[in-house]
């Protein structure tokens, strides 16, 4: 497994001039080094990728590849539904030195399966850089199909798959197909354990910028086979887990993060800051942390 087990999807903080906050993001990832986590992913869905620029992106790439230096792998967050676009940035990404590219099925232009698989086959074959797919329908609206991820998988550096559709049967045919050095992890914090249980590799998550070592516990007991133990861990984590989807993401997550002091709340238009009531409610689980 070249990405490990527990990846977080690193979020981008913000000063108040809505510039990105280099010093935060410094002792974040400095953080998530230290609480064992095994590769960031950076410029992804958390990461406020659509509102960032190319030039912050390529930025970003830089910073977190110097500041992890070796301790951790940095996956670039370099999809979009623009397959010369990222074909292009996942070129400038493998130029930085990051270890993999994370490619996100393409949003919007709601594109056939036969689509999906030419975009994704046309990027991967442009560069030598371990790929990530991530299938996310819920914020693409569209579904790549178990048997469009198995193609895929059969490409030499197609290394894992990011599966956050929920579905449990489709996930489950997906683990049973593919070949067995290609990681299929949950894309869903929620379902990190059940997806584990049948075959998933690890989880790509947002709940481990607040809770990482307690994720990295679970999956440990599972794989030891304290399977109670990890059932344990997963039911106290669960408000964790649906907190930091109270509402739109990233939005629960910064305001959880300002709260334990380790950024501010600052988020980029069309997403906006949590309501007072939302904040009541994050409040009151954070309490249990």
């Amino acid at each position: 497994m070249l990405f490990g087990r527990l990846i977080t999807a690193l979020f981008t903080p913000f000063t108040e001039k809505n510039e990105i906050d280099w010093p935060c993001l410094e002792a974040n990832i400095e953080r998530l080094i230290e609480d064992g986590n095994d590769s960031i992913v950076v410029s992804g869905t958390t990461g406020e990728s659509p509102t960032l620029t190319l030039s912050e992106k390529l930025e970003l790439y830089r910073f977190a590849k110097e500041k992890a230096n070796g301790r951790i792998k940095v996956i670039a967050g370099t999809g979009s539904n623009n397959t010369l676009q990222s074909l292009e940035l996942t070129k400038k990404a493998e130029e930085i030195g990051v270890d993999g590219v994370m490619l996100v099925a393409p949003y919007y232009n709601k594109p056939s399966q036969e689509g999906l698989y030419q975009h994704f086959k046309t990027i991967a074959e442009s560069t030598s850089l371990p790929v990530m797919l991530y299938n996310v329908p819920g914020r693409t609206s569209v579904n790549m199909t178990a048997e469009t991820m198995t193609r895929l998988a059969q490409l030499d550096n197609v290394v894992a798959i990011k599966e956050a559709s929920g579905d449990l049967n489709q996930i489950g045919r997906l683990i049973s197909a593919v070949p067995g050095d290609v990681a299929v992890y949950s894309g869903d914090d929620g379902l990190t354990l059940p997806i584990l249980s049948i075959g998933g590799a690890g989880v790509v998550s947002v709940a481990s910028h607040l809770v990482s070592r307690e994720m990295k516990e679970m999956m440990e007991a599972f794989f030891s086979g304290d399977v109670k133990k990890a059932q344990s861990l997963h039911i106290r984590l669960l408000p964790v887990f649906h907190g930091v989807f109270l509402t739109t993401s990233p939005a629960p997550l910064k305001y959880a993060m300002s709260q334990k002091g380790w950024s501010k709340p600052y988020v980029r238009l069309p997403i906006v800051e949590l309501s007072e009531e939302e904040k009541r409610k994050t409040d009151e689980w954070l309490k249990e942390l």
